[in-house]
């Protein structure tokens, strides 16, 4: 896999305004949009980082570069690609800006969730556009959809809800009730224009700072029949008309894959940058790596960096070519856990290596934070993947579905 390095203002809109309109006709996607959504995010990501948003040229940048389109089904103009492309391109975009890349990949993931959605709901999502970009609140599900004779009542709150102020349409996981209000066990996930959802703003994390994922409210917004699908169908990634087999693939096959993918390409640019200073004369005239710690930590970070993406791309391979059945998806699961604990304790570990810690703005510490922030998400936490492989080893995991998410999230 390329880690080649390229080289190279939006205000949050206030709660209940109307979010921002689609770029008509979008450009054609590829190397070439996807390079310059790269160049774009690069250029702006340390204002974005400290005002905490994209700006409007890198969104309208990513909705062009073809990521939010990589899973959308081919008949309606949508790559229908892969998850080894999608690891490729989202860890490119992570060298420059791992915000960017982030929400790039979950207007992918989204994407993929859609093609649930009824004949109806998908031609209401991509008529336009294949390009449409989507935000989504996913698990833990969160306040309530009564039934009625033509939908949904929704109302709840949600979050955090990553790129929500840049998106049309938003994905919320809601239990149902029925027209009386009892609660039974069925959860499902609604598509809202985000027109019609409050926007808080409450974001302010660690790492991946210009994701904004702020919290959402819905207050008794209608959601037509044709507009939802059952979260159960979706998390095991069961087969339907026009279902490619990423559409069909188990939620968890793939979800902490596609989160690792930005912690990947930020700790190759970490490396690099780290490199760059080890292999420049100190002040004494000598180069760093000739001193014995410097040339150690050199050799232990690359090749965990190199490990893990080897993890990546092996697990991207399976989801794409293999036979899905429970032990595939705790394997994945494994494997995207694990590669994010590897990326992590080499970023830090070059962060350590020198004097780094005195640089509180420079990109590297950023890298640093967005690692460990990513490493922190519920889905790649070990403990929770290590107990769904064991299972699976142990003969509990039967079927693709069998084996549940971590407790608190999911690919959102």
């Amino acid at each position: 896999m390329s880690s080649t390095v390229l080289r190279a203002d939006d205000g949050v809109p206030a709660a209940g305004t109307a979010r921002p309109p689609l770029s008509h006709p979008p450009a054609p996607p590829g190397a070439a949009a996807l390079r310059d959504t790269a160049l774009l995010a690069r250029a702006d990501a340390p204002r974005a980082d400290a005002e905490q948003r994209l700006a409007p040229a890198t969104v309208e940048a990513l909705g062009r570069s073809g990521l939010p389109a990589h899973f959308v089904p081919a008949r309606w103009g949508g790559g229908d690609a892969t998850f080894t492309r999608l690891l490729e391109e989202v860890s490119l975009l992570a060298e420059h800006c791992p915000s960017t890349a982030w929400c790039g990949a979950l207007f992918a993931a989204h994407g993929r969730f859609c093609a649930y959605l009824p004949e109806a709901g998908q031609r209401a999502i991509w008529r336009d556009t294949p390009h449409t970009r989507i935000a989504a609140a996913i698990a833990p599900p969160a306040g309530t959809a009564r039934a009625g004779a033509d939908g949904w009542t929704l109302s709840g709150t949600w979050r955090p809800v990553s790129a929500v102020s840049h998106v049309q349409w938003v994905l919320l996981a809601a239990p149902v009730t029925d027209p009386a209000g009892a609660a039974g066990s069925a959860v499902r996930v609604f598509a809202v224009p985000a027109g019609r959802l409050v926007v808080e703003e409450s974001w302010d994390a660690v790492g991946l700072r210009a994701t904004a994922g702020h919290t959402v409210h819905a207050r008794a917004v209608h959601v037509p029949a044709h507009l939802t699908f059952d979260l159960a169908e979706m998390l095991a990634g069961r087969a339907g008309p026009g279902r490619s087999r990423t559409h069909a693939a188990p939620a968890q096959l793939a979800g902490g894959l596609m989160f690792c993918a930005t912690a990947y390409g930020a700790a190759r640019r970490a490396l690099h940058l780290w490199t760059q200073w080890a292999t420049t004369p100190a002040k004494t005239g000598a180069v760093r790596t000739t001193a014995p710690a410097v040339a150690t930590t050199l050799a232990t970070a690359s090749a965990r960096i190199e490990a893990a993406g080897l993890l990546l791309e092996r697990a991207a391979h399976r989801a794409d070519t293999e036979p899905v059945t429970g032990s595939l998806v705790a394997t994945n699961q494994r494997d995207a856990a694990v590669a994010a604990q590897m990326l992590a304790d080499a970023v830090g570990e070059l962060v350590r290596g020198g004097s780094h810690m005195l640089d509180a703005r420079g990109e590297l510490q950023r890298m640093w934070r967005d690692v460990h922030t990513v490493a922190a998400h519920a889905v790649l936490r070990v403990e929770a993947t290590a107990t769904a492989f064991a299972a699976a080893v142990g003969g509990a995991g039967h079927g693709a579905g069998s084996l549940r998410a971590p407790a608190g999230d999911a690919p959102r």
